[in-house]
């Protein structure tokens, strides 16, 4: 593991292997960026969001958190949801989670974390709404495993309940939201393959936001929505 120090002269070295790589690397860096994918993902430092995409820099937006979580109260996620929409207007947005989350695995226990308790409530939510097929499920690290798979799924959900995405999709047929999870022991990507279509549809008797609330926020006008 480097040391501090050492991290500048690995710095320095990148910037050489890219300059070899690419002269104009930096100057087109510092130019507008213009990404396609919004990467919704983990805080674990074991899972680069670049690297596992194949990805340069430049190419993806990237919000990360414990548990790759999409909350409505957390003005973080929700404006980096906006302003990559809105303003970038990305294709894609991926809610990325990754096996052997620690997280998840707090969340699974009934002890006090603290700070952390209202943060994992949103994982145990996820785990109330599922607790028939979780709880049929005897294996320890399999239940672990598929409860890393559905909060994917349900955090992905709460991206398609904003009024950015439903609003931008209606008039362009962009973003599309992926549910993902990354294994660490492979290295490989998992689509859940959700059908952003039909969420998009159940959902809207509900969340339906398109009529009535600015492109530029979640706010309303009338409060008819809130």
């Amino acid at each position: 593991m480097a040391t501090y120090e050492q991290i500048f002269d690995k710095n320095r070295a990148w910037v050489e292997k890219m300059k070899g790589t690419d002269p104009d690397f930096f100057e087109k860096l510092a130019a507008d960026q213009q990404p396609d994918y919004l990467y919704i993902g983990c805080s674990d430092s074991r899972v680069p969001a670049n690297e596992i995409m194949g990805l340069e820099p430049g190419e993806l937006f990237v919000h990360r958190n414990i548990a790759n979580l999409v909350n409505n109260s957390d003005l973080n996620v929700m404006s980096v949801i906006l302003y990559a929409v809105v303003h970038l207007k990305v294709k894609h947005i991926i809610v990325c989670g990754h096996y052997n989350c620690g997280g998840v695995k707090a969340a699974m226990e009934p002890k006090d974390m603290g700070l952390l308790n209202p943060w994992l409530r949103n994982i145990r939510d996820v785990y109330r709404l599922h607790h028939d097929e979780l709880n049929a499920i005897k294996n320890q690290q399999a239940r672990y495993d598929r409860l890393v798979e559905l909060n994917v799924l349900e955090q992905a959900t709460n991206v398609i309940k904003t009024a950015a995405v439903q609003k931008c999709y209606l008039a362009t047929g962009f973003p599309i939201v992926h549910g993902w999870v990354f294994d660490l022991h492979t290295g490989i990507l998992k689509d859940l393959e959700i059908n952003f279509v039909k969420i998009l549809k159940d959902i809207q008797e509900i969340y339906d936001l398109t009529s009535t609330r600015s492109e530029f926020g979640e706010g309303s006008s009338d409060g008819n929505n809130i």
